[in-house]
């Protein structure tokens, strides 16, 4: 099996079991992106490390917060008119489009604003979805040139583009060495992050 073939039956996989979530789930599932990029990213030293990438035609781990970041401004709007009109045509939701004043900000700006930033977008749907009755999750939009969408829909799209950059991220942070002489606790890769962490503990 090549790896695109692999790497498309973990996201079947995937997609099935956010499928079997519940809403609540799905909403601590969506919070625990937040707390994996800041354990991550937050002790590293050398930050020029996350804004540029090794590998010629692959982001860096800069960018891939800022995608991060635009596609959460994306659809949390989608989710946003959903939640407060009935059946609405999500054509007419604006598509996010970052202007010149702020790609020359996040030009300027270090790894960890646009970790921030993205924060605040994820926080604010999270708010969204927690105020949200289980039967509501179900309302949906509709769209004549793209796809209709319902809200629970829109969060598993949420946590599966999660699952795609935090794989990019763990894949450039091993590359790079981004993660040398930092805490074990911050060094587990995304393959195990869910795991219990046990500290090494030497004795004399």
């Amino acid at each position: 099996m090549n790896r695109r073939s692999v790497e498309a039956s973990k996201t079947a996989a995937g997609s099935s079991q956010l499928r079997d979530l519940s809403n609540d789930a799905l909403i601590i599932r969506l919070i625990q992106t937040l707390n994996r990029l800041s354990r991550w990213l937050t002790p590293i030293h050398d930050r020029t490390l996350l804004e540029f990438s090794l590998r010629r035609g692959e982001p860096s781990v800069k960018e891939i917060l800022i995608r991060m970041r635009d596609t959460e401004t994306e659809i949390y709007a989608l989710m946003y008119v959903i939640a407060s009109e009935r059946n609405p045509d999500l054509d007419r939701v604006p598509r996010f489009q970052p202007s010149p004043a702020q790609v020359a900000a996040d030009r300027s700006a270090g790894p960890l604003i646009m970790m921030s930033e993205f924060r605040r977008v994820r926080e604010s749907t999270t708010s969204l979805l927690r105020a949200l009755p289980d039967t509501a999750w179900e309302r949906g939009g509709y769209s004549r040139t793209k796809r209709n969408w319902t809200i629970r829909e829109l969060g598993e799209f949420l946590a599966e583009h999660d699952r795609e950059m935090l794989t990019q991220i763990d894949r450039a942070l091993a590359r790079s060495g981004a993660r040398q002489g930092i805490a074990e606790v911050s060094q587990v890769d995304y393959a195990h992050i869910e795991e219990p962490f046990l500290a090494t503990i030497s004795r004399a």
